[in-house]
């Protein structure tokens, strides 16, 4: 059954008062029918591509790719995916050397957000650029930049460049979340810097400017982003942490946060920043941050209480601790928000890079995903959460100050380094990989999207579905040839799955990722997912 429409316009302050009408979608009725059969894994051949296989239901088509020529080019970023400093390829007997390189640096668009908007402007002052939108940050390569894919544009204006710089100057940096905050009326973008990286927020339109609102939210290794409909933000950091002696594992040094603005239409104006603190079932203390040193060689790696939070079954006790005020701290000024959560006795973890409500819950459900180690060798792998997973996080009102904590699904070699996450459903999520290269050649496996079934148990062994069997193409099989000779080369190897992104683009607060049931391939809700690396595809998934 079709839900009906309506229309409803917003006004967007863009620095020339330009008003833009935004279209939302109606109440969702129930969730479409989710039935993938999955598929194998693409085997990692020395040399050789392989292309992306899919569920049979499933079906992708391209909506960008790393060469599109931008519409509105701007010094040395002329291209979606690579900067203009080299060929796409290597030519016969180049060698990479100090400033010269033998392939343009790739960009990496990463997190994708879709938005319905009318009245949007692009390089063409004559030209209609439609009403759907797909948004990216790119993450690598000498500075950052956001573009616009016009999902409705023919290929002269199909990419708009939107930013390079901040408002007041500042070269970009690398992006790589994103989402749309309904109250300030803007997106939000993350950079994954550490205690350089800050969220950024950005006029949807060409011709807006873009804010470093560290003095808000401070300084962190920053990834996923959402907004609950109290207009807080919820943040997860990806910041990776130091190794034992003689280890490959990774010592936690990540948190979840919380941003309580003080005005939820102007983020600039400051509010309190909360970290994620969890209470030991042991000592009934907080699980705090272990440094490694010579009282604590393994730091907090192999502790009982790492071992509880990855074991099927244990709830833990949580509250949100306040690690910075604007109005009783510096206001205004960037602060290190990883040094003040581990201060606050936080509790980290080992790279959490992206989070999601659960939609038709109310939004008492905030499921993140933990990276894990990335190393099939770490000696926390199973028991100590070297090999990551997705956490559940239940409130009884997201505003509350406790909750409790659940291991929901952990990882194992066959699924680690587990990236974006996105409903397609109520009662299901896609996970995709980024498990990098050595773990694909250790295991002899490249990257994978998975669906995880809410209602099933994975404690005993129950596989989620591969949906996605990520295969790679030309180019990042050079790539990686390149990389493995250590010699300078400055791009990345295999392909690896990203932006995962189910949406109807509602821009409204109706809108807001977790208050509707998703009904994919439906009523306007589409799935976005980019292949980063190599040729940097942005591709949009249907149904057969």
């Amino acid at each position: 059954m079709i839900s009906k429409k309506r229309t409803l316009t917003l006004s967007i302050s863009l620095g020339a008062s330009a008003a833009l009408a935004a279209l939302s979608a109606g109440p969702a009725g129930a969730s479409s029918h989710i039935d993938w059969t999955s598929v194998p894994a693409n085997a990692k051949v020395t040399g050789n591509s392989a292309a992306n296989v899919l569920s049979p239901q499933l079906a992708e088509h391209t909506v960008a790719q790393g060469s599109n020529k931008l519409e509105n080019p701007s010094g040395d970023i002329q291209y979606y995916g690579y900067h203009a400093d080299g060929p796409f390829v290597p030519a016969p007997g180049a060698v990479q050397s100090p400033g010269h390189n033998v392939e343009a640096s790739k960009t990496d668009p990463d997190k994708n957000t879709y938005l319905r908007l009318s009245g949007l402007h692009g390089a063409d002052p004559k030209y209609n650029y439609g009403t759907h939108f797909l948004y990216q940050g790119h993450e690598m390569g000498p500075g950052g930049y956001i573009t616009r894919i016009n999902l409705d544009a023919d290929a002269a204006h199909r990419v708009t460049l939107l930013a390079t710089k901040t408002a007041d100057g500042k070269a970009l940096p690398n992006i790589d979340g994103s989402t749309w905050d309904p109250f300030a009326k803007k997106l939000l973008f993350t950079a994954e810097a550490g205690n350089h990286g800050a969220v950024l927020q950005a006029d949807p339109d060409l011709g807006g400017k873009v804010q470093d609102i560290a003095g808000a939210l401070g300084r962190g290794g920053f990834e996923g982003i959402q907004v609950d409909p109290a207009g807080n933000l919820w943040v997860v950091e990806d910041a990776g942490g130091s190794s034992p002696a003689g280890s490959t594992a990774k010592n936690p040094n990540s948190f979840v946060y919380r941003f309580v603005p003080n005005d939820k239409k102007d983020l600039t104006k400051g509010g309190k920043l909360q970290a994620l603190q969890v209470i030991s079932n042991r000592t009934h203390q907080p699980i705090v941050y272990t440094a490694i040193d010579a009282a604590h060689p393994n730091g907090g790696v192999f502790t009982d209480d790492t071992k509880d939070l990855h074991t099927y079954g244990t709830s833990f006790n949580t509250q949100w601790v306040t690690v910075h005020d604007t109005a009783t701290d510096a206001s205004g000024q960037p602060f290190d928000a990883n040094a003040l959560a581990k201060t606050a006795q936080a509790t980290p973890f080992k790279r959490p890079e992206n989070g999601v409500f659960r939609p038709g819950t109310g939004f008492k459900e905030f499921f993140f995903t933990e990276t894990g180690d990335t190393n099939t060798t770490s000696n926390a792998n199973g028991a100590y959460g070297g090999w990551g997973g997705v956490f559940k996080l239940a409130q009884k009102n997201p505003a509350d100050t406790k909750g409790t904590l659940s291991v929901f699904f952990n990882g194992d070699q066959a699924h680690t380094g587990l990236d974006n996450i996105t409903f397609v459903d109520r009662d299901h999520f896609a996970t995709v990989e980024d498990a990098g290269d050595t773990v694909h050649s250790q295991r002899n496996a490249l990257d994978s999207g998975y669906l995880l079934d809410l209602k099933a148990n994975y404690a005993h062994g129950t596989a989620p579905v591969r949906f996605l069997a990520e295969g790679r193409d030309v180019s990042a099989t050079i790539d990686s040839q390149w990389s493995a000779l250590g010699n300078g080369f400055q791009n990345d190897g295999d392909n690896e799955i990203t932006g995962i992104h189910v949406s109807d683009g509602d821009p409204s607060v109706g809108g807001l990722f977790g208050t509707k049931a998703p009904q994919l391939f439906s009523n306007g809700w589409r799935l976005f997912w980019n292949q980063q690396h190599g040729d940097n595809y942005a591709w949009e998934i249907t149904q057969r």
